[in-house]
């Protein structure tokens, strides 16, 4: 499991800051954004083999929309005007701190914890 950050506005993916999913989406709603994903990336996939630049375009618009509705992407859904660090590296952003510090928990040993 990747970290999140302690808000749960963001997951740590290699360094990078991404976006978590709106958690107030109901568990419906939220499972239904999900499968349009996953079928907009299916179709993506399938665009690249065909070489069809059309299909590729909307199939790339279908998982655009479905990851703006889960709050991954587009207008952040928190409401207290903090900034969005979507897809910044971690150390370049106020987590920075936060970030080293589980680093530095997880090279302890097991005498030290």
């Amino acid at each position: 499991m990747y970290p999140t950050t302690p808000d749960g506005r963001y997951f740590v993916v290699k360094g990078q800051l991404w976006r978590c999913c709106n958690p107030s989406l109901t568990e419906d709603v939220r499972q239904q954004l999900v499968k349009d994903l996953m079928t907009g990336r299916r179709e993506v996939k399938a665009a690249k083999a065909s070489g069809d630049p059309r299909q590729l375009k909307l199939a790339r618009a279908r998982v655009q929309t479905a990851k703006v509705a889960l709050g991954e992407r587009g207008p952040v859904w928190w409401g207290d005007g903090s900034p969005d660090f979507n897809r910044h590296k971690v150390a370049n952003t106020p987590y920075a701190d936060w970030f080293l510090s589980l680093s530095a928990a997880n090279s302890r040993t097991p005498e030290e914890k």
